[in-house]
């Protein structure tokens, strides 16, 4: 994929193609071709890091009011740590538009996880410095946040104990239930329900007993403080 067909994919149009490029070209590219004008990634994702950081802890500031530091710290650690940029990465087909060395494309540089998730700081830089902060948060909006929502994350959070300390107000009482287990042995799937009272109060399915129980108690969670 190329970066024109690229940007009508995100429906983003840089001003100056040549940051977006820049954000795509990795240092070993830029060591073969000493001869082009051609800068490498590395600038710019020194800057996305700084703005996928402030991005992402504003929204986990608003969104969360009764969120306590601590754990929107570590819920924060999770969404920007390299496996989880990678993935974003990956979903967006980064890894297609990268200009790498001949070294780096034989040794399995478009797939390498330290590689994706700098080229997505990198085009967050990128996209900063061309269009400005509201442009990367539009851009996060869409690619990242949602996946907060849906309980990508609850792995790196405690909810359980979240959801107990909210109930234990009311002097009301939770049960956690495996309700159902799907998938062959090797993948296997569970969904858990968090009752309040009796009453199911959220659902969660997880590819472990724990993780279900947790994005049941979040969806709980969820439901209780909109009320």
């Amino acid at each position: 994929m190329d970066l024109d067909r690229l940007q009508k994919q995100l429906n983003i149009n840089f001003n100056n193609p040549d940051l977006i490029k820049q954000a795509f070209t990795h240092s070993s590219y830029v060591n073969e071709h000493r001869n082009t004008v051609l800068s490498d990634n590395e600038r710019l994702e020194f800057l996305g890091d700084a703005v996928l950081e402030l991005g992402v802890s504003q929204y986990l500031f608003l969104k969360n009011e009764n969120m306590p530091e601590g754990e929107m710290t570590k819920l924060r650690a999770a969404i920007v740590c390299e496996p989880s940029l990678m993935n974003f990465a990956m979903e967006l087909n980064f890894g297609e538009c990268l200009l790498l060395g001949k070294g780096e494309e034989q040794t399995g540089g478009r797939q390498r996880p330290a590689i994706l998730a700098d080229v997505f700081e990198a085009f967050l830089g990128a996209l900063y410095l061309d269009q400005g902060f509201d442009s990367a948060l539009k851009f996060l909006e869409e690619h990242v946040f949602p996946k907060i929502n849906t309980g990508t994350f609850s792995h790196a959070m405690d909810y359980k104990s979240q959801l107990q300390e909210l109930v234990q107000q009311k002097n009301d009482s939770i049960e956690y239930r495996i309700v159902e287990e799907k998938g062959p042995s090797h993948n296997r799937e569970f969904v858990a329900q968090a009752a309040i009272k009796g009453s199911i109060a959220g659902e969660g399915t997880g590819r472990t007993k724990k993780e279900a129980e947790q994005r049941a108690a979040k969806y709980a969670l969820d439901s209780l403080l909109n009320q």
